[in-house]
């Protein structure tokens, strides 16, 4: 049943990928005020380029062949791995935020240097782009997924959103700051304005997707809508996890309609975002994500203060008993639960001793005596 869900969650993935980049599309010619494609234009796109002959630069190396159908294989992993339709996960091993970070990180290595490798300049610039956002993204995404994993107690993605949703958590102020930080970081994964500076249409004409054309373009368009959907869903399965059955079965019908309702808010806030910004120059991107991994780095500042100051009331002195007799444990009748009183083969307790009675320098030791 488990692989059953999985595969239908990427088969899902793959088919509303389009439905939401047109969804984007749509957004922008209704907020610039004109009639713009049909929300189902994606499609009519990806079947006209499937149909089309793929012409490859003779200057290109395997890495501009592989990295269409890795970048596919990476978003379709992800989306297989991810709790989507249910509070568990299909494939644990692939819902694993480790693990996703290092499958995005695989992918977009691929992807810069497929741009890098190619002879074309523009998608050179891009591939150099995309890196330095990865350099402006993974901090924030890595410390805001590091913060929820210490008050969770678990870097598996299904287990942080089943503590979220129970309430379960140490520190309700660090999820929220973590919460904020991550979305701002997914925003910036989408690949929006003013973070869309791989694929910079109006600068770079798309980056390093220049040198693709035919089905490795059409699979490259359809693996990058896949990306934004699995992001989109690694933060609501984190985060905004209510509404989801806790277990797989038929009940994940309901699930996968929650999800896509989820998705469709997630995409039309983005859009209206993305449409409201302007672009920004290259060089000024580090000034406008720097508040995002202050909020995330305050976010793990909060879960180590609580967990420190929880560590301080659980060890502290006694507060029945007097400064000289604070050390732990306790050694007379206490009243407070964080006191243990010991006693001599279960007779009464140890008598207190007064202040005169404690020794002012420790003992010496005694030699011992043959």
């Amino acid at each position: 049943m488990n692989i059953v869900l999985a595969i239908a969650q990427g088969l899902v993935v793959m088919l509303v990928a389009p439905f939401f980049s047109g969804l984007a599309r749509v957004i922008r010619a209704k907020m610039h005020n004109r009639r713009g494609p049909s929300i189902l234009q994606d499609y009519r796109d990806l079947a006209k380029l499937m149909a089309r002959p793929e012409s490859v630069s003779s200057d290109s190396s395997f890495v501009l062949r592989i990295m269409p159908p890795l970048f596919l294989a990476v978003s379709f992993m992800l989306a297989m791995g991810l709790p989507m339709f249910t509070l568990e996960s299909p494939m644990p091993v692939f819902g694993d935020a480790i693990t996703i970070m290092y499958a995005l990180a695989l992918s977009r290595f691929f992807f810069a240097l497929s741009g890098v490798d190619s002879s074309n300049a523009y998608a050179g610039f891009g591939g150099i782009r995309e890196l330095l956002m990865s350099v402006l993204i993974e901090p924030s995404m890595l410390i805001a997924l590091f913060t929820v994993a210490i008050v969770c107690g678990s870097t598996d993605i299904a287990t942080m959103g089943q503590h979220i949703v129970t309430g379960n958590v140490s520190s309700v102020v660090a999820v929220i700051l973590a919460g904020v930080a991550f979305a701002a970081a997914c925003y910036m994964e989408l690949g929006k304005l003013p973070f869309d500076q791989a694929e910079a249409e109006q600068e770079l004409q798309e980056g390093p997707l220049a040198e693709l054309s035919g089905p490795s373009l059409a699979m490259m368009k359809l693996a990058m809508g896949m990306k934004q959907v699995v992001v989109v869903a690694w933060f609501t399965s984190i985060f905004i996890p209510w509404g989801e059955p806790a277990t797989i079965g038929v009940t994940a019908l309901v699930g996968a309609v929650v999800f896509l309702v989820k998705c469709l808010v997630d995409f039309v806030v983005c859009g209206v975002l993305e449409n409201s910004v302007s672009r920004s120059r290259f060089k000024v991107l580090g000034n406008q994500t720097w508040a995002v991994v202050g909020i995330a780095v305050l976010a793990f500042v909060f879960v180590v203060v609580g967990r420190r100051e929880k560590l301080c009331q659980s060890n502290r002195a006694c507060p029945s008993l007097p400064w000289w007799r604070s050390p732990s444990p306790c050694w007379a009748p206490c009243s407070s639960s964080c006191c243990r009183v010991p006693t001599l083969n279960g007779s009464a307790p140890l008598p207190a001793a007064s202040p005169r009675s404690l020794p002012l320098a420790w003992p010496r030791r005694l030699p011992e005596t043959a």
